[in-house]
């Protein structure tokens, strides 16, 4: 896999989150899979390969390989969608420059990660562990995402957390999509070859 299919795979999986996070607000719900990949995503922070970082399989981030080609067509996407997926980029950007909560966010997903393999990955204590770390560190900035969807939902036992934790996934893909050597000029410049990109992970 070349770096430009890396960059789409790993902006997809930005879009991905910014996907679930929206289907989350407005429904409750999500698709199972597309949920877990972001999750695992997260939780391995050392992974040895870049493929094992979404599973290997590239339709684990079906649904954010879909968003992204809508966004980079203009083809009809949730405004909300579009919103997320630039703004996750952008706090990306900021936690960047900030090096102290770069280790802190470090130290606090290695502490997870111990949970993980206790409880499993997907249990709701790691999820709840996952909104906390996003919610003490990026959502401190001026900056913060603005989640909207049906209030009820949003206020509802476990949902801030499993909101939380899905905007973190999406930082951590806008991070693997910066060191593979993505860029947000190529977001306006290069949408042809990102598109290009996409099409050949399915040949």
């Amino acid at each position: 896999m070349n770096s430009e299919a890396r960059q789409a795979l790993a902006l997809a999986g930005v879009f991905q989150a910014a996907t679930v996070v929206d289907e989350l607000a407005r429904t409750g719900h999500t698709n199972e899979r597309a949920w877990s990949t972001l999750i695992k995503a997260t939780l391995d922070t050392d992974p040895v390969s870049f493929e094992d970082v979404y599973g290997g399989q590239v339709n684990n981030l079906r649904p954010g390989i879909e968003a992204l080609d809508g966004v980079l067509t203009r083809q009809q996407v949730s405004p909300n969608v579009m919103r997320y997926g630039f703004s996750l980029i952008l706090l990306m950007h900021r936690l960047r420059k900030n090096t102290e909560m770069m280790n802190t966010l470090g130290q606090r997903l290695s502490r997870v990660q111990g949970q993980a393999e206790h409880f499993g990955e997907l249990h709701e204590n790691v999820i709840a562990s996952l909104g906390e770390i996003y919610q003490d560190t990026l959502s401190t900035f001026r900056y913060r995402i603005v989640v909207q969807g049906d209030p009820s939902l949003l206020q509802s036992r476990q949902m801030p957390e499993r909101v939380r934790a899905i905007l973190l996934a999406g930082v951590r893909f806008a991070l693997l999509w910066h060191q593979q050597g993505g860029r947000r000029w190529k977001l306006v410049a290069g949408r042809s070859g990102i598109r290009r990109a996409l099409k050949s992970l399915d040949e």
